[in-house]
């Protein structure tokens, strides 16, 4: 089934937030409704599967694992009518362009990405995405110091937050990242 418009959808948020339990369902949506669905993820996220987008919590969609977002291209289907794109914040910013071409083309493309790095700060291509998207769902997680709605991911090293100047792109799950609110999310400077 081909869409009468396309559209860029972007679902984001914290580390343990949903943003991948969300894009998967709404990919098993679209294939419901006998849509064309293809995904796509960096290389670089081995975290749970290869050739799947997995949630911390479990659910899993089979997904294609490209070295840069130049591959989306390469790789995309003519039939495809739906594009699920995970862990954003990985690419490089042409993905704001193959993204705007997509949707342009009539396809729905929907991104799932971190708008904030561990100190706080826009995330590589998502403010620019979440800017040109048609949609935006911003997700929260539950703040591990005190329960509250969290906005934040904490980078613990050794128990302890990470340092502002320590490397932004490393990858992990529960083990070197929490869930934090404002109040308790910290990046000492020094």
């Amino acid at each position: 089934m081909k869409h009468h418009t396309g559209s860029i959808e972007v679902i984001t948020g914290s580390m343990f937030c949903g943003k991948t339990d969300e894009l998967i369902r709404r990919l098993r949506r679209a294939t419901i409704a006998r849509q064309k669905v293809q995904v796509f993820k960096p290389a670089i996220d081995t975290r749970y599967a290869v050739e799947k987008v997995k949630s911390h919590a479990g659910t899993e969609f089979a997904a294609l694992p490209v070295q840069g977002s130049g591959e989306i291209l390469k790789r995309l289907d003519s039939d495809t009518t739906v594009v699920g794109i995970d862990e954003a914040q990985f690419f490089d910013d042409k993905i704001i362009d193959i993204a705007q071409l997509l949707a342009d083309r009539g396809l729905r493309v929907i991104v799932a990405g971190l708008d904030t790095d561990f100190r706080g700060e826009p995330f590589g291509p998502m403010p620019v995405l979440m800017a040109k998207a048609e949609v935006v769902d911003k997700l929260h997680a539950i703040c591990m110091v005190c329960g509250e709605p969290a906005s934040r991911t904490q980078r613990l090293v050794n128990g302890k937050p990470a340092h502002y100047h320590d490397p932004v792109v490393i990858v992990g799950a529960a083990e070197m990242y929490e869930a934090r609110c404002r109040l308790h999310h910290q990046v000492p400077k020094d």
